[in-house]
């Protein structure tokens, strides 16, 4: 008994060895021979056997034992009927509600607040007042609002004085839904925030707004409509 457990264990030993030579051995060819790649953040077994995951940040790519070949596409589970491609880059992109940076967010709250949004906006953003326009039919929501000035210096300036307003979140909200002019900003005000958001959100790849993050962490590009904001606050209590 003692020598099977010996015995198992040494095989355990060596298969680990083994996977991590065959892991430096791929990462070795992929970065001499494709030096733009990147650097390689993770070599993991892909559910296709002898395919294997790539992952640069958060790009994924596919690649043989040996890095002789690279592809960069979606792998389809057609049993399951799944893109396990799309799963892990939702898996890579999510981010942890807690973790956000609230200090550098103001709140909107509607009705008793209870179910939590983060929202990534610029105010010079058409697809951010069209989704400002369906988040008014939320109600019982508190919204954190990231400031996100990515679309040119206007944006920024439009930013810093919301952001220095009296009442951010009313100054926002008849800005973005009833296009009431901002008042301009005190002389002093510190803006820092601004520049905390954009860096935080090149750190996590937001690269659009509107950019949604639910409570569970689920990540959402894009403006989406009432209806489907309720269907994820839900799913994220």
């Amino acid at each position: 008994m003692l020598r099977r457990t010996v015995a198992l264990a040494v095989l355990g030993l060596t298969l680990a060895v083994g996977a991590q030579a065959q892991d430096a051995n791929l990462r070795r060819n992929l970065e001499t021979r494709l030096p733009k790649l990147g650097k390689i953040d993770e070599v993991a077994k892909s559910p296709m056997p002898g395919l294997f995951e790539v992952r640069v940040g958060s790009d994924i790519y596919y690649s043989d034992a040996e890095g002789n070949f690279l592809i960069q596409g979606h792998l389809i589970d057609t049993k399951g009927q799944r893109n396990l491609t799309e799963e892990r880059m939702d898996k890579l992109s999510a981010i942890a509600f807690d973790q956000l940076p609230m200090k550098d967010a103001f709140t909107i709250v509607r009705g008793k607040g209870e179910r939590k949004l983060a929202v990534f906006e610029d105010p010079n953003c058409g697809y951010c007042k069209r989704f400002e326009r369906e988040l008014q039919k939320v109600d019982n929501v508190t919204v954190y609002m990231f400031l996100y000035p990515i679309l040119g210096p206007d944006s920024t300036k439009k930013s810093e004085n919301i952001w220095c307003a009296k009442d951010k979140g009313r100054t926002w909200s008849d800005f973005m839904v009833k296009d009431v002019p901002i008042p301009a900003a005190a002389p002093g005000c510190d803006t820092t925030a601004l520049t905390r958001n954009v860096e935080f959100g090149k750190r996590n790849r937001i690269t659009g707004t509107p950019t949604l993050i639910f409570a569970d962490g689920t990540r959402v590009p894009g403006a989406i409509g009432a209806q489907q904001v309720e269907k994820l606050l839900a799913q994220g209590k």
